[in-house]
């Protein structure tokens, strides 16, 4: 992934531009793309935003919304499935999540499937 400009690149950008100089000639002078620094200084004009953004996607689920319902799902049959928790989900709330997304919402909440180990004996 790329990284964002620093912040003094930046600031020298803007405060060229700040001076007077064109958007345009600024970006020449700095090497930097002209798109770049347009939006530089419309986010300065707008919101005196000097900062870049963070990048990336954000941190979360798009089931965050849906937890309650889902841990009630859980709490009320133990033994449900993921794929009867998909159903559920499309079913009830009319929401459709891969069998994927719903077990990575679980693993990142720490909530695991255990296996019943009195089915599975050791030999002696």
């Amino acid at each position: 992934m790329a990284r964002a400009y620093g912040v003094d690149l930046r600031e020298r950008v803007l405060g060229l531009t700040e001076e007077g100089v064109s958007i345009r000639q600024a970006a020449a002078r700095f090497e930097v793309g002209v798109s770049t620094a347009i939006v530089w200084v419309r986010r300065l004009r707008d919101g005196g935003e000097r900062m870049a953004r963070k990048q990336g996607k954000p941190r979360g689920s798009k089931l965050d919304r849906y937890e309650a319902f889902l841990l009630e799902l859980v709490r009320a049959e133990p033994d449900i499935t993921l794929e009867e928790m998909q159903q559920a989900l499309l079913r009830k709330v009319s929401f459709a999540a891969s069998v994927t997304t719903i077990w990575r919402f679980f693993e990142s909440r720490g909530i695991t499937f255990k296996k019943n180990r009195a089915r599975f004996r050791t030999r002696a």
